[in-house]
């Protein structure tokens, strides 16, 4: 596994950032699971433990997630686990729509949470209701899209990755692979983190870039879209999806169609994995969603209990990083476990 190289020259940022955090944790002198609920268990191969002492709060994270995104799954793992550290009551919402996000925001500003941690994949739909939060005096965290409105919003912090550098680093790989036409699949129109990332892609990529729009909620609907595309153009060579559930629908596409376009994808699950490990899919862009979970709740935490910041205005970044099949033997437990 290895940094993509547009993202090496921010990496030490956010390991300075990460790294905080973790002497933070070291010096509670805990870990593990505390309070009682399904929401509040530790996440998959965490161990249990004594929860902090530190008073018990309450956090809200709002998500664009759409169902069966096992993306959100992971970064839900990883929130969990902090939560259960930190002696924190942890709510998880999400809608795919703005406007419905916006109104569950609300509802956790109602509910007197602590802090929220959001997404702004439709930063114009949520931001208003974040605006709301923070004069409230609820620190907000945002995480995983967005991340170029967050400061502007009044949000603490901002973790994920950047996503034109992302796309950029996909791009730079394809040209090492000597591709020259791509297909860039986005699953949710109107999130603009996606567009960034194919247009990031476009931006390094020396061929040519297309992009396909799918109904992602809809996986049998996005299977067929992309398909039929594979079928009546014949010189795509390589499909670039941005989610590790579309990869799958993707391999099974490029079956149906007869194509021999290699498949990439952003983001890690146990399924791409596999078919890392099966040469089906020739790459993948890892944005460490289980540290994005992590780490903004335990920012939180940190900020309630003892004032600390991360990141330093500037965005803690997670990612990207590019996951190759000789990277497998290193990642599959940790799959597994549903924490990458």
């Amino acid at each position: 596994m290895r940094t993509t190289r547009t993202a090496r020259t921010t990496r030490t940022a956010a390991f300075l950032a990460t790294t905080c955090a973790l002497t933070a944790l070291a010096l509670t002198g805990c870990s593990g699971s505390g309070g009682k609920g399904a929401e509040e268990k530790p996440a998959r191969g965490e161990s249990g433990g004594q929860a902090a002492g530190t008073p018990r709060m309450k956090v809200a994270m709002i998500t664009h997630s759409g169902e069966g995104d096992t993306f959100w799954d992971i970064v839900q793992n990883g929130a969990k686990a902090a939560a259960a550290k930190d002696n924190v009551e942890f709510l998880y919402s999400a809608h795919k729509e703005g406007r419905e996000q916006a109104q569950l925001i609300e509802a956790a500003i109602d509910q007197k949470v602590h802090g929220i941690v959001v997404t702004l994949a439709k930063p114009e739909a949520v931001g208003a209701a974040v605006r709301k939060a923070v004069a409230a005096g609820i620190p907000v965290v945002t995480v995983n899209s967005g991340g170029r409105y967050s400061q502007g919003l009044g949000a603490l912090a901002h973790i994920g990755q950047d996503e034109t550098v992302a796309g950029e680093g996909v791009g730079e790989e394809l040209n090492t692979r000597g591709r020259r036409k791509a297909l860039c699949v986005i699953h949710e129109q109107g999130n603009v983190s996606l567009e960034e990332r194919c247009a990031g892609v476009k931006k390094a990529f020396e061929g040519v870039v297309e992009n396909l729009g799918v109904e992602g909620t809809n996986m049998p609907a996005t299977t067929s879209s992309i398909e039929a595309k594979l079928q009546t153009a014949k010189d795509i060579v390589v499909v670039v999806t941005l989610g590790a559930p579309f990869a799958d629908a993707t391999v099974k596409a490029k079956s149906g169609s007869g194509s021999t376009a290699e498949v990439v994808t952003f983001d890690l699950n146990a399924a791409v994995v596999k078919s890392l490990k099966s040469k089906e899919i020739g790459f993948a862009v890892d944005q460490q969603p289980y540290l994005q979970g992590y780490l903004a709740v335990d920012g939180l935490w940190l900020n309630r209990t003892n004032g600390n910041v991360l990141g330093g205005g500037r965005p803690v970044l997670t990612g990207p990083a590019v996951v190759t099949a000789q990277d497998v033997p290193a990642l599959e437990k940790y799959t597994a476990r549903g924490t990458r």
